[in-house]
């Protein structure tokens, strides 16, 4: 059989056939790979062949350069570029040769070209690559079919590869983008391919929207393909507009007035949902920009230095314009709506709320007549139009103006728990969780309080969707309430929901045992809800609390019984989500219950616990959360916890050796340090173990990075914990600090950077720990044990030094630093005074760091860098 009629056959209905394809191309491919992909790339751009013949081709050339894991696309990439040149080069000719001529759409050649280009262009290879395909755009002799798929493989390279390899190409790429979208262009397939391509080029276009000229040209090009008929064009164009106003925002002035408005809002106002979602997407993305521009401007202002952006306040110079639009689209809903679909409705009450959060005040009169006017309408579309409206604008108004409004519309919305129409009660439901979460003291109102509460506790019986959002509604009014009646460090003797609190709890926990509890989050909801009751509960309602935990102990006992009975996948992860939703409402009535009942019910709960652990293999998930459960044990049961650390102990190794399933190592580390908090000296016959996993752990490179903050930290913990004992381990772990406290990472990479910020904090945590432990009680000399810190104070003075030079610096590693610096002062005090104290004054970004503290608005940092600073000082007396 000829290698096209193989190709033909994987699309085959017929099973045995298309194995036996998917065989001969696997077995081509092992015996020659170079022959192979030559022999494809002829089919591909042979067009005598048929089009399943061709796209079949293209796809396996496709396959084997790309993939969409980036490990993985990573390795097809060296394994192209570790083929024959000439086999290389006869495959690119190919491909480009095909491109064009291919009938059927996408060009399956373009993403050939596109994979190759991914792999070649970033190591200076296939040079005259972009200005082949520019020239098959711009000839005035290409056909319709090879300007499209030249502007396909334009879009696909600028969508997978790193910017930074297109930017010397970005004049080139432009020039064939403008001509293809340019409105004398006949063709809309064209139109449409460059439109997207001009999407993905955005990103490294820098320099010409830099160029007035140049950025003219590509704004024409842009606002014009929105006006085009073919809807396609139209959304992309948009999709367009849309991420130029989040990358150029600071250019736009030009082209807002003239253009940029009446596009927009004529796109709002379009029939076509997908046409009106971009729309409203430009606007929010507005917002966003002119949100990020206002904290920027806040920031200048306390550093005493100009921003360096203005903003140009659109959305609020288009406020009148937009929030009629917006509350209109608010009523495009249907009842049968998917709850999962994005659509003009869902995406108009996100814009409101972000309209809301930006302009304030300025807002309320424009949507308060809408909502007054609609809130009884016949049509439940525009009934829940005027709900959903009045709870998108509850963030961002002054509280004094919205709590009136809010208390007007009370009685309005608890009737409307009521409603006929379920669309409304859910939006009801929402609305009210808002008002509770955000306006709590119009809630929690006398007069409308136990209304409320009863219309709440119907509402649990309603449909999934509805109930889900009481009780999210029901965690926010239980901390609003429990806030409100705050006397200080300990539970308030009585508060406002303490005569439903029983029987709002036990409605709760009702709901969590519904049938249909699977739907919409019920279940994990109501347990949410469970959790909130019980955390912010006044001493009145301990009973409850007490009967709420011997409940959770039942179903806890019941639940593990049924393990033997599993017998589907569903039934597992059922069976799982259950166990992990008690462990989490354990651990809220465990910090609840007085130490008296502890003693009671302890020995129970770790034996439930111990079971779970045993039998969660496979299920990280379960771990972590019986991890997390026993932690939460071991914090109120104290020293009491030692009777169950030999059974314990398999179960936390398993836990830090647990490297497949990350949480479940973070969560192990976590109880390390609940345990050492909590016995103290007692976790020392342990401590050779566990120091060895959490070293190894270190030291090993495939244990996921974000594990490796929390080892670091809990260093610390082991030394307050044992004290002078640590110092059999003072070298290792002292070695391994100063490999971490000197990483580097890319600083245009902002998860990187917080990761950076994350590693440091906790170096200086466990170097804090570290002395504290090693110091001991002994107030007036150097201990002997932390005489061995000695040699690495330099070291620990410069690693706060570059932390302070560093701009990127986190809050936590300013209060942490600070922290250190008076503990180093403490610790090595008199006796070190003069070098110590010069040391210090000699790193001049130190003082930098601890006056930027004593300035910060979060208490801990201020107290911290205040301490250190007074610890300093008083050295310097000495």
């Amino acid at each position: 059989m000829s290698l096209v009629q193989i190709l033909e056959q994987t699309v085959s209905t017929n099973q045995k056939e298309l194995t036996d394809a998917q065989n001969f191309l696997e077995q081509a491919a092992n015996a020659n790979r170079a022959e192979f992909l030559v022999g494809l790339c002829q089919v591909l751009a042979d067009p005598s062949h048929s089009q399943v013949a061709r796209i079949a081709a293209g796809l396996q050339v496709k396959n084997y350069l790309t993939s969409k894991d980036s490990s993985v696309k990573q390795q097809h990439q060296h394994r192209w570029l570790s083929l024959d040149e000439a086999a290389r080069h006869a495959i690119k000719n190919l491909v480009l040769h095909a491109l064009g001529t291919e009938t059927s759409r996408p060009s399956s050649a373009a993403q050939v070209i596109a994979g190759i280009a991914c792999a070649e262009l970033p190591l200076g290879q296939w040079q005259d690559l972009i200005n082949k395909l520019v020239q098959n755009v711009t000839s005035p002799e290409s056909t319709e079919h090879l300007k499209e798929a030249a502007l396909e493989a334009i879009g696909y390279i600028c969508s997978d590869m790193e910017p930074e390899h297109l930017v010397c190409h970005s004049n080139e790429i432009l020039t064939a983008i403008v001509q293809g979208m340019h409105k004398d262009e006949q063709s809309n397939h064209v139109k449409l391919a460059a439109a997207n391509a001009m999407l993905n080029t955005l990103e490294f276009t820098k320099e010409n929207f830099e160029s007035e000229t140049e950025r003219n040209f590509i704004m024409q090009v842009t606002c014009e393909a929105t006006q085009v008929e073919d809807t396609k064009i139209q959304v992309v164009a948009l999709q367009c507009m849309v991420k130029i106003m989040s990358l150029y925002y600071k250019y736009m002035e030009t082209y807002m007035g003239p253009a940029l408005f009446a596009i927009t809002v004529g796109a709002m106002k379009s029939s076509q949902d997908e046409v009106c979602l971009q729309g409203i997407e430009f606007w929010s993305s507005v917002c966003e920009e002119e949100m990020d521009l206002s904290i920027e401007l806040n920031e200048a202002a306390e550093a005493g230095r100009p921003p360096e952006n203005i903003s140009k306040f659109y959305a609020k110079g288009a406020l009148q314009y937009l929030i009629p639009i917006l509350t209109s689209i608010l009523a495009r809903q249907e009842e049968l709506d998917d709850e999962d679909d994005w659509n003009p409705s869902k995406a108009a009450g996100v814009c409101l709320m972000l309209l809301t959060t930006l302009c304030e005040d300025d807002v309320l009169p424009l949507v308060v007549p809408f909502v007054t006017e609609h809130i009884t309408n016949t049509d439940w579309r525009f009934r829940d139009a005027a709900v959903m409206a009045f709870g998108s604008i509850l963030e961002g108004p002054s509280t004094e103006k919205l709590t009136s409004i809010v208390e007007q519309g009370m009685p309005m919305f608890i009737s409307l728990l009521k409603d006929e129409s379920v669309v409304v009660r859910d939006t009801t439901a929402w609305a009210v969780g808002r008002i509770c979460e955000l306006i709590p003291e119009a809630a929690l109102k006398e007069t409308f309080l136990m209304p409320l509460l009863a219309a709440m506790t119907e509402s649990l019986t309603a449909e999934p969707r509805v109930a889900t959002n009481i009780c999210w509604a029901f965690s926010s009014l239980a901390e609003s309430a429990y806030d409100v009646a705050d006397v200080g460090d300990e539970d308030p003797e009585t508060y406002c929901m303490s005569q439903v609190y029983e029987k709002v709890v036990e409605k709760l926990l009702q709901t969590t045992d519904r049938s249909d509890g699977h739907q919409n989050n019920l279940r994990s909801a109501a347990y949410e809800a469970v959790m909130e009751m019980i955390k912010n509960s006044p001493k009145d309602c301990y009973e409850t609390v007490l009967k709420t935990t011997g409940v959770i102990m039942e179903r806890i006992h019941a639940l593990l019984q049924m393990e033997s009975h599993i017998q589907s996948t569903s039934d597992r992860s059922h069976y799982n989500d259950l166990q992990s939703l008690l462990c989490a409402t354990l651990q809220s009535v465990l910090r609840k219950v007085k130490e008296e009942h502890i003693a009671d019910i302890a020995d129970n709960v770790m034996a439930s616990l111990l079971q779970m652990l045993k039998s969660s293999t496979g299920s990280g998930g379960v771990q972590e959360d019986a991890l997390m459960a026993v932690g939460t044990l071991t914090e109120v049961v104290k020293d009491g916890f030692m009777k169950y650390a030999d059974a314990f102990k398999e179960f936390l190794i398993a836990g830090l050796k647990n490297k497949a399933e990350y949480q479940v190592c973070i969560a192990a580390v976590g109880v390390v340090g609940d345990i050492c908090r909590a016995v103290g000296r007692q976790v020392l016959p342990y401590c050779d173990e566990i120091m060895t996993e959490l070293l190894t752990n270190l030291s090993d490179a495939s244990v996921h990075r974000s594990v490796k903050p929390h080892i670091l930290s809990v260093f610390g913990d082991i030394a307050l914990a044992v004290g002078g004992k640590f110092s059999k381990y003072l070298d290792i772990v002292m070695q391994t600090l100063q490999q971490a406290a000197s990483a580097h990472v890319d600083k245009t990479d902002y998860d990187m950077v917080d990761y950076l910020n994350e590693l440091r904090e906790s170096c200086l945590e466990a170097y804090t720990g570290i002395i504290q432990g090693l110091k001991g009680d002994n107030e007036k000399e150097i201990s002997e044990d932390v005489a061995l810190v000695n040699d690495h104070i330099v070291f620990i003075l410069s690693f706060i030094e570059s932390i302070a030079k560093d701009e990127d610096h986190s809050e936590g590693t300013v209060a942490a630093a600070s922290g250190l610096l008076g503990d180093l002062c403490v610790a090595f005090g008199p006796s070190a005074g003069a070098n110590l104290s010069k040391l210090i004054q000699s790193k001049t970004a130190i003082d930098d760091l601890l006056t930027e503290g004593r300035r910060s608005k979060t208490s801990k940092t201020k107290s911290l860098a205040i301490w250190g600073t007074k610890e300093i000082r008083k050295l310097n007396r000495e």
